[in-house]
């Protein structure tokens, strides 16, 4: 089949229009609910409570030994039978962004796990509250750290989001097959997909080469 410029012009727009923003939305989404989320577990698996540190580590385990489709099934499928039930971006969000919240949980632990013993000591001897320390001491530290490989776990989320085509949601690939569907012609704008998805990812890599290079000056 030969490449129709025409054609592919002509679905341009639709592509970029419908599901590029959708696909930013998941994506900037899911990855602020992963950064919070990821962090609330970390800082859980480092509980004094051992049930507590033993829950936050079975959670991260189930799921990280699951596929992230069959979560997102299960989250779209199964969860309003027992009420819990959102429209399918929503759900789409909360499920991949709590999958890698599992991801980065472990960026976090490292980066906490980095600070010198010395600034604990220090705090400690200070009688600093808990809440300070981590707050004020630890964490300000600890951060900076992990951004450049966070921002690596962004750019694989981004690459996820066509999973949630499954359910509905009608990202770059969604719309682009919808497209090529009523034409039944799908080189140009899957190829026009494929190609938003490669500038997309570029793009992000820039920038986290660009944070990493300011994290290692500072």
């Amino acid at each position: 089949m030969n490449w129709d410029w025409n054609y592919a012009r002509q679905v341009f727009p639709e592509i970029v229009g419908n599901g590029l923003l959708v696909t930013i939305e998941a994506t900037v989404l899911g990855s602020i609910l992963a950064y919070v989320l990821g962090l609330g577990l970390a800082l859980l698996r480092r509980s004094p409570v051992r049930i507590v540190s033993g829950l936050a580590w079975a959670f991260i385990e189930i799921i990280r030994s699951t596929p992230l489709i069959v979560q997102v099934f299960f989250a779209f499928f199964v969860l309003p039978d027992i009420g819990l039930k959102f429209d399918a971006l929503t759900t789409g969000v909360i499920v991949i962004g709590l999958h890698y919240a599992t991801y980065t949980a472990e960026v976090y632990r490292a980066g906490i796990e980095a600070v010198p013993p010395g600034q604990w000591e220090a705090a400690k001897a200070l009688s600093l509250p808990r809440a300070r320390t981590w707050l004020a001491v630890i964490l300000p530290q600890a951060i900076p750290r992990v951004l450049p490989a966070l921002g690596n776990y962004s750019i694989s989320l981004l690459k996820e989001t066509p999973i949630l085509l499954t359910i509905g949601v009608l990202d770059i690939v969604g719309a682009a097959y919808q497209a090529g569907s009523r034409a039944f012609r799908y080189p140009e704008p899957i190829t026009i997909a494929g190609v938003l998805f490669l500038v997309l990812s570029y793009s992000a890599s820039l920038l986290v080469r660009r944070l990493e290079r300011r994290v290692a000056t500072h």
